[in-house]
């Protein structure tokens, strides 16, 4: 038997990875995850893709989450806005001068992936009500831990309760089902100042404290559909 947990009551989409990214009412969602999402990265001349962090595949390149992008229903690639909200209208310009690097370019994802883990992330408004709990004396919304959706579910719901999706598919929207597998390791990128929310450490702080630094579900696409806001989520 079906089991609702919650309505989706925002839909996120980052069109460039590590920058800010865009509200939608609808969006497709195919094998690789949300269409347009982190599609396009900014890369470095040893292939390293922008990042809060350095990895194998990463380079942090700091300020990259002030700024932000929107595919909308472009063909030809993103649009990028500086810090202050205003289009840039060559990109590549931009980021060499805005990072102070030469060797950088936007770029859409060719062998190497974008992603960090897996393609969907999927947040609880009874989990980000926990974190503006534990950390009073700052501003949280969804935007510090960067989900695909935000999920609406019912007064009285715990905190973390998308650990116990793990192991079973969320259903939702139109044919879109979603294999719940495991939750995001968080880092300092939830504390970065991006613009309406300050630096803020304390929210990592709280969250590895009570939840070994986990949040969020992450999940593969079991099977593509269309999901909108205002769908229920139903596991199965």
């Amino acid at each position: 038997m079906a089991e609702i947990i919650g309505v989706i009551e925002r839909l996120w989409r980052y069109p460039v990875k590590s920058t800010g990214g865009e509200r939608l009412d609808s969006v497709e969602v195919d094998e690789r995850g949300l269409a347009g999402d982190r599609l396009y990265a900014v890369r470095d001349a040893d292939g390293k893709l922008g990042s809060g962090k350095n990895t194998r595949r990463f380079r942090r390149m700091d300020g990259l989450l002030r700024l932000s992008a929107r595919l909308g229903h472009r063909i030809d690639g993103p649009e990028l806005f500086d810090p202050l909200g205003r289009p840039v209208t060559d990109p590549a310009a931009f980021l060499r001068a805005y990072l102070q690097r030469e060797d950088v370019e936007l770029a859409r994802e060719d062998a190497v992936s974008h992603f960090d883990q897996l393609p969907v992330s999927v947040l609880t408004t009874a989990t980000l009500d926990w974190v503006r709990e534990a950390a009073p004396f700052t501003v949280v919304d969804e935007r510090r831990f960067r989900p695909n959706i935000l999920l609406r579910t019912p007064p009285g719901t715990p905190p973390f309760v998308e650990d116990d999706w793990f192991g079973r598919e969320g259903h939702g929207g139109t044919g879109a089902r979603l294999a719940f597998v495991r939750s995001s390791e968080r880092c300092a990128m939830t504390g970065a100042p991006q613009p309406g929310l300050p630096h803020a450490p304390e929210i990592l702080k709280a969250i590895v404290h009570a939840h070994d630094g986990r949040l969020d579900a992450l999940a593969e696409v079991a099977a593509p559909g269309r999901l909108s806001v205002g769908d229920e989520l139903a596991l199965h």
